[in-house]
């Protein structure tokens, strides 16, 4: 039981998230891959309502305040207007893939701060942000799972 809620736990810590619970899973408890899988996708996946509501909230008290008012306003309204057609473009799609990419910076929260940022609503939020978690947690087993061969994909052995 214990691992499994260090499991959710590391799940849930920012800029850890899938590739930092993973693996630890897969390498440090006796759990099953499967197991470790379903864990820390189930609770990547609860976490993108509460990262939506908590911006909601906390983004309505920061705008109470006049100067960062002013700067949000003129700072995201206008970036907002600049990636306009991207998002228009590429849509959830795009969300989905920059929260699935397994890299330092993406994942739900900063996926959700975007999303937000960008005026998604919260439904196609949810929707980009679970495909993007299923996307995430396949790369991050898969690669772990593999082990070293992984990195025969990117380095040439001469």
């Amino acid at each position: 039981m214990n691992d499994i809620i260090l499991l959710i736990l590391l799940t849930f810590m920012p800029f850890l998230e899938l590739r930092a619970s993973i693996p630890y899973g897969i390498f440090r408890t006796e759990l099953s891959v499967l197991t470790v899988f379903l864990i820390c996708i189930v609770a990547n996946i609860v976490l993108v309502p509460f990262i939506w509501f908590f911006l909601n909230k906390l983004m309505y008290i920061f705008l109470k305040v006049e100067f960062i008012k002013k700067n949000y306003d003129k700072i995201i309204k206008s970036n907002q207007k600049k990636v306009e057609p991207y998002v228009e473009k590429y849509g959830k799609i795009g969300l989905a893939l920059f929260i699935g990419i397994p890299l330092p910076g993406s994942g739900v929260y900063s996926g959700g701060l975007g999303a937000y940022l960008l005026g998604f609503d919260f439904k196609d939020y949810v929707r980009a942000a679970i495909i993007g978690v299923l996307i995430s947690g396949i790369a991050v087993t898969l690669i772990s799972v593999s082990g070293n061969g992984a990195w025969n994909l990117f380095i040439k052995v001469i």
